[in-house]
């Protein structure tokens, strides 16, 4: 089995890490908008507008 050039690890390991921050980002996005919607849902029931 033949050995990887430094460039190709390389790439290999940015493309992994980009996957993995990837995942984090998508991850604190969709908290995010479900803490939005969440904050707007109750801001509203606990106003009275009568």
């Amino acid at each position: 089995m033949r050995e990887l050039s430094a460039e190709a690890r390389l790439h290999l390991y940015a493309r992994s890490l980009s996957r993995k921050t990837g995942n984090g980002f998508h991850a604190a996005a969709l908290y995010g908008a479900f803490a939005l919607i969440a904050g707007v849902l109750f801001g509203t029931l606990s106003v009275h507008p009568f």
